[in-house]
């Protein structure tokens, strides 16, 4: 067959951004999905809280489970492949949660199926972006992650609307199918980067343990790997029960709450990212450790908003807080693979992303059911928004300590190393 040459136009880096953006939208819409219709699943299939929370942490599980196996395949086989049959396989497990009847059959499609097929998804998405776009990364990155904030506002909206006029299975099914035919586009449009002969032989080489030896001895991606997971913590936490905190203390419908409970936070994340962006490169000029430095104050500052976020008694005061966590957690966004594959080998970022993203959903999965327990016993969700907000507390004093000690260290480490191999 003969090869495409995609690759060759100067436009087709954008192409490429393109389909991935559209990709990465369905991914996170699809995750959307279940928090907003979370209470209608719960109680057509008399589910408790903690069962449903229980449902969610183990997608998180699978997940974290699943995503190193997809950042070892990336280092080794076509990145390209790997992508799009993570959103072809996500997307068909989608669809079939829009069948389930039990709570073992939601656990098999939606925590196993649908966790573990998303999981592929993101070591090789990002190298694929890297790899086309070097002079313009940092842009092309903060492009790249509106479509998370796009992509939970329509998935919460969408998702409430078709459940509240014809059910939440259709939900699952809508989602599903048009991932399913995004896939289908994706196996005729995306092509992989050409690898140069000379770094065949050490493509192949990578074992699946290097990325974890890479990530957990260098202490900036260590403490960057932290970090991640103090904000999947909370992130993952807000998604699934800011859905239901909004139907159940202030009588929003599914569409009202799955609309609201996104719409602030990543509307002001869609401008953050990109202020963080642009920021970021124009300090990182001077020294990169200053994209760490804005990660910390992206979580010191989203702390504040979060401690706020749980009163009753002001709607408004509620979506203030949303939008000013969203527009400081997006600080943290725009630099996350940027820092980690400052401070790791090239050869190995599919598997430290994978590493990262293990770790930190690992850790993130607790958050549904611990949430939901604490939620069962006190009727409420108020009580435990301080506590998140002191998590990103700790996370924000441990990542500027790290970037100020060790960040340009490691940083000239990984810089050395390629100039020597050059």
């Amino acid at each position: 067959m003969k090869q495409r040459k995609f690759h060759e136009g100067k436009w087709y880096k954008w192409e490429v951004l393109l389909l991935l953006w559209m990709a990465y939208l369905l991914n996170q819409g699809d995750r959307q999905v279940f928090n907003t219709v979370l209470p209608a699943i719960r109680d057509a299939l008399n589910l408790t809280d903690t069962s449903v929370g229980l449902i969610a942490t183990i997608f998180n599980l699978a997940f974290a489970i699943a995503v190193p196996i997809g950042g070892w395949m990336g280092d080794r086989f076509s990145r390209k492949w790997v992508v799009t049959l993570s959103v072809l396989f996500f997307s068909v497990s989608t669809m079939f949660t829009g069948m389930a009847t039990t709570f073992i059959g939601l656990i098999i499609l939606r925590s196993i199926a649908t966790g573990g097929g998303e999981a592929m998804f993101g070591p090789s998405n990002y190298s694929i972006l890297a790899q086309y776009h070097t002079d313009t990364r940092a842009r092309a990155m903060s492009i790249h992650q509106t479509a998370y904030y796009i992509g939970v506002i329509l998935a919460g909206w969408l998702a409430g609307l078709i459940a509240d006029n014809f059910g939440w299975k259709y939900s699952f099914l809508i989602f599903g199918g048009v991932g399913l035919a995004w896939g289908i586009l994706m196996i005729f449009r995306l092509d992989d980067r050409p690898i140069p002969k000379e770094a065949l032989a050490e493509k192949a080489r990578p074992g699946f343990f290097e990325g974890f030896k890479a990530v957990f001895t260098c202490p900036t991606a260590l403490t960057m790997t932290l970090g991640f997971s103090g904000l999947i913590f909370v992130i993952t936490g807000f998604m699934t029960w800011v859905p239901a905190y909004l139907q159940e203390d202030f009588g929003q419908t599914q569409a009202e709450a799955g609309f609201h409970s996104m719409f602030w936070t990543y509307v002001a994340a869609f401008v953050g990212v990109l202020v963080a962006g642009t920021l970021s490169d124009k300090l990182a000029v001077k020294n990169n450790k200053y994209r760490m430095y804005l990660q910390a104050l992206g979580l010191a500052c989203g702390a504040i908003f979060l401690f706020f976020m749980g009163g009753k008694s002001s709607l408004v005061l509620v979506y203030i807080c949303f939008a000013g966590w969203g527009f400081f957690r997006a600080f943290f966004d725009a630099n996350t693979y940027s820092v980690l594959y400052d401070v790791t080998p090239e050869r190995l970022h599919a598997s430290c992303g994978s590493v990262m993203g293990m770790t930190g959903f690992a850790i993130g999965a607790l958050a549904p059911v611990i949430l939901g327990a604490i939620k069962q016993r006190v009727g409420s969700l108020e009580s435990v928004f301080p506590i998140l907000a002191a998590i990103w507390i700790v996370c924000s004093i441990m990542m500027l300590i790290v970037a100020k000690l060790c960040y340009q260290r490691d940083h000239d480490k990984i810089y050395a190393h390629k100039t020597d191999n050059e």
